[in-house]
């Protein structure tokens, strides 16, 4: 397919600009930056070009995305509509207080009932990703222990079924990464994170489901062993829909979280963003918020900038559009109805694991959470077809592939996240899929090998790619 820059033909339009209205100004012609180098088409060309890309990109809108650990759930459209309000939508982010108090209400009912749902004090809104809610989560911790004097928590402690994001967002805030082992169960090992702590530990940041699709069952005894040793307890809220509604962070012992409302909450997953990653605390670590802090006076909303703030994180307040949909989302189902779609959402990946596992050993002796992980490993020792080949095949039955090869602790990993949002038939297509490619493996192997065959670009090499990247056309 060509590029639009390959379509262009000099002198044709898309539009005719009307005449200027106003004076012209003369200017140092030196201060030109030169030719934009802009395609020029008409704007039929413009349509089919774009409406020709639209077709090639796959979405929750065109099939089922069981992309575990992203929650790729479809998104009521209604949510889209209302943050399109003008309102919302033409408000200006340097605009007095005093002329946005309907947004300013808005972010504050959002901060109280995401409160509520998580069992925080404190939130803001500030943070555009979870990465980033992450490493703002992570300054308060290191402002709240240097508040008192205990500088020597330079450590934090992650499981080695973390995000990868963890790790790396614990390290630009300065700290020191200790990896602490799963046990044969799945869960923390609970001797070798007793061995680990100590007065150096600033932190344990625990995913809870975790990446293995597990709810970690002694969560309450390992923040005792942490807050015993002085540090403080991080929930990365990546999966916390499979129990928003059912039971909160707070209570499981943690003392800061971070969540993705572009997972969670209502808003469109993928694709560059935007997100959104706001962050909650106890009220001990609320004044190292992110500053300036939305406060309710007697004479409206105001910002408020606190002397002990871990500093601003974004240059306004958080991505305006997606804090909007996350209200109407919440607003829309309620308590009851959050705790149903959390429920539904482990219910359907229940399901789809024994669906799947009729037709390949899949363990599921432990009830798994909203997500499971699969091992392909005996089937690539068996016929050399790995977890790539399964995913890729999975695109010519038009199923978006599952996370691969993580957690990195399973070998040949393949992680499927069905979500709530999904219907029975949709499961059982995928399951019966699945099980086609099994068969294909032992009887047909080179087929799969050779998948994606129905798609405008086949499998690309993928080892060149990593190692002689094509950076600009």
């Amino acid at each position: 397919m060509k590029t639009v820059f390959e379509l262009s033909v000099p002198g044709r339009r898309g539009v005719e600009m009307p005449a200027p209205t106003v004076k012209k100004n003369d200017y140092d012609s030196s201060l030109l930056r030169g030719s934009l180098r802009l395609p020029e088409l008409s704007e039929q060309e413009v349509v089919r070009h774009y409406t020709a890309l639209s077709k090639r990109a796959f979405g929750v809108d065109d099939g089922f995305y069981p992309l575990g650990s992203c929650t790729m759930k479809y998104n009521p459209k209604l949510h889209e509509k209302l943050a399109a309000l003008p309102g919302f939508a033409d408000v200006h982010p340097l605009t007095r207080a005093d002329r946005i108090q309907g947004s300013l209400a808005l972010i504050d009912t959002l901060s109280s009932y995401l409160c509520g749902i998580t069992g925080m004090d404190a939130f803001t809104t500030q943070p555009a990703a979870g990465a980033h809610g992450e490493f703002t989560g992570l300054l308060l911790i290191k402002a709240y222990h240097a508040s008192r004097g205990d500088t020597a928590r330079t450590k934090v402690i992650i499981p080695d079924s973390a995000h990868g994001t963890n790790p790396a967002s614990a390290v630009m805030a300065g700290f020191e990464v200790v990896h602490v082992g799963t046990d044969a169960s799945g869960d923390v090992d609970i001797e070798a994170l007793s061995s680990l702590v100590g007065a150096d530990t600033a932190a344990l940041m625990l995913t809870n489901p975790s990446t293995l699709g597990l709810f970690e069952k002694n969560v309450l005894r390992i923040a005792d062993i942490v807050h015993k040793a002085g540090g403080l307890m991080y929930y990365d809220g990546a999966n916390l829909n499979a129990v928003a509604g059912v039971v909160r962070p707070g209570d499981m012992g943690f003392d800061v979280v971070h969540l993705n409302l572009h997972k969670t909450f209502s808003a469109p997953h993928g694709g560059g963003g935007p997100g959104a990653g706001p962050v909650g605390c106890k009220k001990e670590l609320a004044p190292f918020l992110p500053e300036p802090r939305i406060v309710d006076t007697e004479a409206g909303f105001r910002f408020n900038y606190g002397k002990r703030s871990a500093g601003r994180v974004t240059s306004f307040y958080g991505n305006f559009a997606v804090l909007v949909k996350a209200l109407a989302y919440i607003v829309t189902l309620g308590g009851e109805g959050l705790a149903a779609s959390s429920r539904a959402a482990v219910l359907n990946a229940n399901y789809l694991r024994e669906q799947m596992s009729l037709h390949y050993p899949i363990d599921t002796s432990r009830p798994c959470m909203h997500e499971f992980v699969v091992s392909m490993k005996k089937l690539k020792d068996e016929t050399g077809v790995t977890a790539t080949d399964v995913a890729k095949a999975l695109i010519d039955r038009g199923i978006h592939p599952p996370t691969v090869y993580f957690p990195l602790i399973v070998e040949e990993a393949m992680m499927f996240e069905p979500t709530e949002t999904e219907s029975k038939e949709t499961l059982d297509r995928a399951a019966e899929a699945f099980g086609e490619i099994v068969r294909f493996a032992y009887t047909d192997p080179g087929q799969l090998k050779a998948a994606p065959v129905t798609t405008p670009v086949g499998r690309p090499d993928e080892a060149t790619a990593a190692r002689k990247p094509v950076l600009k056309g």
